[in-house]
């Protein structure tokens, strides 16, 4: 595009698009409880899912994550990628509005 600014409202337009994203990683966890005639030691343990995550003063957190609800949080990890990526064009592309406004 040669005009700045469609580029510009081009890409705003496509970070709509994402408005489902969260920042973070997946674990999973084995445990079992450490009583020593419960039912999990005789078996294998299962396995938990967590979101884990840092807030802004970069304490981390831990979200409790359900076996079903881990295709939609993966899902929002990878937006938050595409979303990254879309800022960091929108700021080279205000960039470029700032120069062409500046040459005028």
């Amino acid at each position: 595009m040669k005009n700045p600014t469609r580029k510009r409202d081009a890409l705003v337009e496509q970070l709509a698009v994402y408005s489902d994203f969260v920042r973070g990683s997946i674990t999973s966890v084995c445990s079992t409880c450490n009583r020593a005639r419960c039912i999990c030691t005789s078996k294998s343990p299962g396995k938990a899912y967590r979101l884990t995550y840092k807030d802004v003063q970069q304490k981390t957190h831990t979200v409790y994550v359900r076996r079903d609800q881990l295709p939609r949080v993966r899902k929002m990890i990878a937006n938050y990628a595409r979303v990254r990526k879309l800022i960091e064009k929108l700021v080279q592309a205000n960039i470029d509005v700032f120069k062409a406004e500046a040459s005028r």
